[in-house]
């Protein structure tokens, strides 16, 4: 990536091969002494939220912080900075499946569940392995800018980048069995008429079934109802039209995606990603 650039080192409170979960061996080439002089540590996924923290660890990443050195956790990893007390009085974030026991055995750290990540300035915390990589890209951005960031992501083949305030919802329901063969025509005409006003009716009369009987096999299926889980693709269609026409009107894009309205499109942006479409197109706007 050029002059500049960073330069990656492992660390672990002992050297040598370390066998991660699920088997994986990584090899750590430093001890704790590196932290002494690293800009940005980077804390990955702990064994459990409830599993000891070397007491070594603690103290240097204390250390770290005290001289200024950024340091960011990954999913699990926040168990590891809230140890440390790192995190008392600040806000962080961490994947949905552990949110219940950090809030129990941390009670001092202002978690909030509902977001991607928490740029903190010299602590940032991540929900997942994806919400890793999403943070990943925001520091790039930081540091190197925004040409930097969507090249990286480029090479990634991710987005360019998803607003830490975005909610952790945004996984497109998959039809479960090969009978959800039945609907996909279905599904396939849905998505090509976001901008028609689509009731319940008409999905269940295109289908061939009862409103009543349509709306059990769609949620057996798709594992939502067919009002939530039309919202969801017209959020996502909107999404792509506001990252890649950064010229379209917004009341235009509303339309476009079934919106109706801006106000409309405004307030499912808010409730369902925590975020404007302003804001959205701001952050993700292609080739920005």
């Amino acid at each position: 990536m050029g002059e500049g650039w960073y330069r990656h080192a492992t660390a672990a409170v002992e050297p040598g091969p370390l066998r991660a979960a699920g088997g994986l061996m990584v090899t750590a080439d430093n001890g704790l002494d590196l932290l002494e002089e690293t800009d940005l540590i980077v804390v990955p996924g702990w064994r459990g939220i409830d599993a000891p923290v070397p007491p070594a660890l603690i103290l240097a990443l204390r250390a770290a912080q005290a001289r200024g050195a950024r340091i960011m956790s990954l999913c699990s990893g926040i168990a590891v900075l809230a140890a440390a007390g790192l995190l008392d009085g600040r806000r962080a974030t961490t994947h949905w499946r552990y949110v219940d026991a950090v809030a129990a055995r941390y009670p001092q750290i202002e978690l909030d569940p509902d977001v991607l990540y928490i740029d903190e300035g010299k602590v940032l915390t991540a929900a997942g392995s994806a919400a890793g990589m999403d943070l990943c890209l925001h520091v790039v951005r930081k540091d190197f800018g925004a040409q930097a960031a969507n090249s990286v992501a480029r090479r990634l083949v991710v987005p360019p980048h998803r607003e830490g305030g975005q909610a952790q919802f945004i996984e497109r329901p998959i039809l479960q069995d090969r009978e959800g063969a039945r609907l996909a025509p279905l599904i396939d005409w849905l998505r090509s008429r976001l901008d028609e006003d689509i009731g319940l009716k008409q999905m269940a009369e295109r289908a061939g079934m009862s409103e009543r009987t349509f709306q059990r096999r769609f949620k057996e299926l798709t594992g939502m109802a067919p009002g939530d889980w039309l919202l969801l693709e017209r959020l996502r269609y909107a999404c792509e039209l506001l990252q890649q026409h950064g010229q379209v009107p917004l009341d235009d894009i509303a339309t476009a995606s079934g919106f109706g309205t801006l106000a409309t499109m405004r307030h499912h942006f808010r409730t369902r990603l925590a975020t404007s479409p302003v804001a959205y197109r701001a952050r993700f706007r292609l080739g920005t």
